[in-house]
């Protein structure tokens, strides 16, 4: 009996023992898949699943060649070499081989890289060339991958540089259309998340995996016409070397639309080779990043706000004595010996500032530039011709630029004088443009503009910009081909035989003032021209300014001549016939 009861018990005991195992074994695989369920299933995932970018193209960008577009910015595909550093394991054959083949385009330290272990992407080169990628994935390197990259490829060379920008190296637009169109440019970037297998393949199967393609960026259509473009960049470098000048800027616009045909600058650089370059101004695009008093070119503006308020005839007259007197200030000529009777034409054709500053008291009361001539002065420079804000223009760093309101201060009846003949404000040589544009195209304003269009993703069909103008009567129509007839005649007083003869070329010659320290200095001044030229209207207009670090510069000497050699180019190549 004694026995019976000692082999119950063992077996009573090995149960215990057997059933205390079998809940050992239920509560930990109750602890692994339900308590810690997530823990292992995200573990799992850091193994097994990749999220990858997708790289979207960054879209082309098209110049002009007459009516139709040509690629100016191209896209070529290189390859950015990554790796996964948990899974490699022959870390030497690894860097070994892609110092050997890449060469250069490794980054620093990549030992350093393989061996951050705790992260599952590390990139090793950049801008692979295609032959480069291939001869690495032929020594299947376990852990290694590759993603295909667009870096910029410029067919043109340095053409339209501070217009078009750059990329950087972390594929940023920079300055230009690159920056201002940056958003539209670069796309939308896809993600491929996938299961992978030991060598980072991405399977084919499975519910985990995801596909969101990358949306391409927009090809965009510049108004830049590339054959007025690379003219304009020749006759300025050329005439920058005739006259010793050290800087130089042109804009070339369509006075009917506000489309902008050229657009340099000088000094310049090579997009391709932008990390070159020593000396960053080179980068901005002067014609609207560089505010400067314009000088008398505004006498133009001046005149037509005379003729549009109906102040002054062309031939109205007023007595010249070669200074004019404003509160305490005595103003005076830089020409001088036209004095007498003499009419606003005269004023105009020997830049008068006597002329300028009469204008301004008659849109008063005659005799003073009183509160009613400032406030009218106000409303067509800032209001009508858009000085003090920007135009709007679609490039990186544009300026407004500085015009003093009659509310402040500072903007007493002196000041005033001084804007009637282009000083005492900052513009961009856009700004001054686009008014100028407005004064001799009838009356409308429109904002200066690079895009024309966009092209198609099959690089097939050009989608045109509809243009509309940003402001309708500026100045009547009737006030327009009055200020046109005088400028032309400005022009034409001394420089027809400069011409093309039988067509409408008219424009006006600006000397300014350079500050200095905040002083006007007498050793340096700018250079510029304004004008305009056409058959039976004006097709073109063209601003012109040099300049250079203590150097005196005149508009009708130094600017001038660049002004007419791109005008009777532009003549020829646009096949304008002339008046009959």
């Amino acid at each position: 009996m004694k026995l019976e009861i000692q082999k119950g018990s063992r077996s009573k005991i090995l149960a215990i023992i057997v059933v205390g195992l079998m809940a050992v074994f239920v509560v930990r695989l109750f602890y692994l898949q339900i308590i810690k369920h997530d823990e292992y299933v995200a573990l799992a995932n850091s193994e097994q699943v990749k999220r990858l970018t997708i790289p979207a193209k960054r879209g082309l960008i098209y110049a002009m060649d007459g009516t139709r577009p040509v690629e100016l910015v191209l896209n070529e595909t290189v390859y950015t070499l990554f790796a996964d550093p948990k899974i490699i394991k022959d870390k030497s054959k690894i860097t070994d081989t892609i110092h050997r083949i890449a060469g250069g385009n490794v980054r620093p330290n990549i030992d350093v890289l393989l061996d951050k272990k705790e992260t599952r992407y590390q990139i090793l080169a950049t801008k692979l060339s295609r032959a480069q990628a291939e001869l690495i994935k032929k020594e299947k390197l376990a852990g290694i991958g590759f993603q295909e990259v667009s870096q910029r490829v410029y067919p043109e060379g340095g053409l339209a540089a501070q217009t078009l920008g750059f990329v950087n190296a972390e594929g940023i637009g920079q300055y230009g259309v690159e920056s201002k169109l940056d958003a539209r440019l670069k796309g939308e970037d896809g993600m491929l998340q996938s299961v992978t297998d030991v060598s980072n393949v991405p399977l084919t199967i499975g519910d985990r995996n995801v596909h969101d393609p990358a949306k391409n960026g927009d090809n965009v259509v510049l108004t830049i016409d590339r054959n007025i473009q690379a003219y304009t960049e020749k006759a300025l470098a050329t005439g920058l070397q005739q006259t010793g000048a050290q800087k130089g800027s042109v804009i070339v616009m369509n006075p009917e639309n506000g489309r902008v045909m050229a657009m340099a600058n000088l000094p310049t650089y090579k997009p391709a080779e932008f990390n070159k370059v020593q000396d960053a101004d080179a980068f901005n695009n002067a014609v609207i990043t560089s505010p400067y008093e314009p000088g008398s070119d505004i006498k133009t503006l001046t005149v037509a706000m005379g003729l549009d308020k109906g102040v002054i005839e062309p031939n109205s007259t007023f007595v010249n004595t070669d200074s004019i007197k404003v509160e305490d200030r005595t103003i005076g000529n830089a020409t001088k010996g036209q004095t007498g009777t003499i009419t606003m034409q005269t004023a105009l054709n020997y830049s008068l500032n006597t002329g300028m500053v009469t204008i301004a008291q008659r849109l008063g009361d005659g005799k003073s530039i009183n509160a009613n001539a400032r406030n009218t002065m106000y409303e067509y420079f800032h209001d009508r011709f858009g000085f003090g804000m920007k135009t709007g223009i679609e490039l990186a760093g544009e300026q407004p630029g500085t015009i003093i309101a009659p509310t402040r201060q500072e903007g007493n009846a002196v000041r005033y004088s001084n804007m009637a003949f282009g000083q005492g404000m900052d513009l961009t040589m856009a700004q001054v443009s686009a008014a100028f544009c407005s004064i001799i195209n009838g009356g409308t304003y429109f904002k200066p503009t690079v895009l024309a269009g966009t092209m198609s993703v099959d690089r097939k069909t050009f989608k045109e910009d509809t243009v509309q103008p940003v402001r309708s009567a500026v100045i009547s129509p009737s006030s327009s081909a009055k200020a046109r007839a005088m400028v032309y005649e400005a022009r034409t007083k001394f420089y027809a035989g400069k011409d093309k003869p039988g067509y409408e070329i008219g424009g006006k010659t600006g000397t300014s003032q350079t500050i200095v320290n905040g002083k006007y200095v007498d050793n340096q001044t700018d250079g510029t021209y304004l004008g305009y030229g056409g058959d039976d209207r004006p097709r073109y207009v063209i601003m012109v300014q040099v300049s250079g670090k203590n150097m005196n510069l005149e508009g009708g000497k130094h600017a001038l001549p660049i002004f007419t050699d791109i005008s009777n180019w532009m003549i020829d190549y646009l096949k304008l016939q002339p008046k009959g």
